[in-house]
């Protein structure tokens, strides 16, 4: 590990002002399109910085983008801040212990993935000024990562137009290039409407959408024998119909989440999946309309780019956790199964280490990992311009994603240095991408190359808008 750097001390000259933003952002979760407290956190320090600052981005009150510089190649730095409902949990205990029953909780680790982000954004825009090298770096801070695609409304806005690369990472239990594997994904309401009637004393006059409903996941369940592998869906009641079981349900709805390797076998699930929807009704005497609620694309990955962020992050190697910081994962850990602490090792193709409580390495480019994979809005990102991510450790080995554990780290030293570390990769990978010239231009050819092949089709309908969410008041 390389002891010095200049963007990497530029970096933790910010560092107390950004892990206040974090902590400021974890004590007020907000879910998708709701995340006013939390933009207006990074409004503040993006004017404090000096950034020139564009809201309501693609018409989302919670979407920003500040920007320093004013001619050269754009640099993107991806930034999220959106947390997750019904994971309410205090920070620094080891023990379910929700802050508020019920309330929302940053169990992706969102408070941290944004203030990294920006604190990349900063690092750049402070060595570009000092450097006298001509570059713009541009911080989007997006909502609604968590199942509301923003960044794919912003694509197809033309927001990312003009960008030449683009960066992110996020928070886990393991320090890695993010291998650039996701699941494309669409979410779609199937509302079914029948006939309400007393369901005791004149059942037959009724037509259920609750019993459609029903019928359309017992379709859907068989259809998982004949999806591909790596086929996903899942389903969420909306609308049961109601809280009367007297009462024939005349109208419910269900929100099923369908997920694919690409956009091509994407778009073959759903049409499967609606013509299960039309049986449904069919069967059951109701009509069926649909509505997309949101969708994103497969990440695309990029070679030179991901070759570029390996070698920083070698170069800095791990994060620096201490005996305290190991301590505290070993209480988590307690809280975790064996499967789980396997997990973290098996993404990365290494041998479980039962001891390891906090990640200590960085796992080689071409691992062979294995595991299954979720969905990002950063894939349209990645369809629109050269992308890389990465993934630090930020939490105990084993830590589950979307948990009470994920969330108990939030504001603990272990968050806060992997948060930092996320910032000095960011950071000099952009630096090294801007410094040569014909590794932008390397990202740039494998990425139209990919695109002369498989041209990109934005996988949100035209005619579908964020589902916005006015503030209270």
């Amino acid at each position: 590990m390389q002891n010095t750097d200049t963007i990497w001390d530029i970096v933790d000259t910010h560092r107390d002002a950004f892990v206040g933003m974090s902590d400021r952002v974890f004590d007020t979760p907000e879910t998708l399109y709701g995340e006013f407290d939390s933009v207006a956190e990074h409004i503040a320090m993006l004017e404090e910085q000096g950034f020139k600052i564009t809201k309501n981005v693609a018409g989302m009150p919670t979407a920003v983008i500040g920007e320093a510089g004013d001619e050269g190649p754009v640099i993107a730095i991806l930034g999220e801040f959106d947390a997750l409902p019904y994971l309410s949990q205090e920070s620094g205990v080891t023990e379910p212990k929700p802050i508020t029953e019920g309330a929302n909780g940053h169990g992706c680790g969102h408070n941290l993935l944004g203030s990294a982000a920006m604190l990349a954004a900063t690092a750049v825009k402070d060595w570009l000024a000092e450097s006298g090298i001509k570059a713009r770096v541009r911080y989007y801070g997006c909502p609604a990562e968590e199942g509301g695609a923003a960044k794919t409304y912003m694509v197809r806005d033309g927001y990312f137009d003009d960008v030449d690369f683009a960066i992110s990472w996020h928070p886990g239990s393991y320090t890695a290039v993010f291998p650039a594997r996701s699941l494309a994904n669409t979410r779609i309401d199937f509302t079914f409407h029948g006939k309400a009637s007393h369901a005791a004393g004149a059942p037959e006059l009724g037509r259920s959408a609750l019993d459609a409903v029903e019928l359309m996941n017992v379709g859907v369940n068989y259809l998982r024998e004949h999806m591909p592998d790596d086929a996903r869906v899942h389903y969420a009641y909306i609308d049961a119909g109601g809280v009367a079981p007297n009462v024939v349900q005349h109208r419910a709805t269900i929100r099923q989440l369908i997920r694919s390797r690409d956009l091509a076998g994407l778009r073959d699930l759903v049409a499967r999946v609606r013509k299960i929807a039309e049986g449904a009704a069919l069967m059951t005497e109701t009509s069926v309309e649909t509505q997309v609620f949101s969708a994103v694309s497969n990440l695309l990955g990029n070679r030179p780019l991901e070759e570029a962020m390996q070698a920083e992050m070698d170069r800095l190697g791990p994060v620096d956790f201490d005996q305290s910081d190991r301590a505290f994962a070993k209480q988590i850990q307690e809280s975790l199964t064996e499967a789980d602490k396997q997990h973290t090792f098996r993404r990365v193709g290494r041998e479980y280490d039962p001891d390891m409580a906090l990640c200590d390495f960085v796992a080689p480019l071409d691992n062979t990992g294995q595991g299954g994979d979720g969905s990002t809005d950063v894939g349209d990102a990645s369809w629109a311009v050269p992308t890389v991510q990465a993934r630090i450790a930020t939490c105990a080995v084993g830590t589950p994603l979307h948990t009470w554990q994920m969330v108990a780290h939030g504001k603990t030293p272990i968050a806060h240095k992997g948060m930092v570390h996320a910032a000095k990769v960011m950071a000099a990978t952009a630096r090294r991408i801007i410094e040569d010239p014909a590794l932008m231009q390397a990202a740039k050819d494998e990425h139209q190359s990919h695109l002369r092949k498989t041209p990109y089709q934005c996988p949100m309908p035209d005619d579908v808008n964020p589902p916005i969410i006015q503030p209270a008041g």
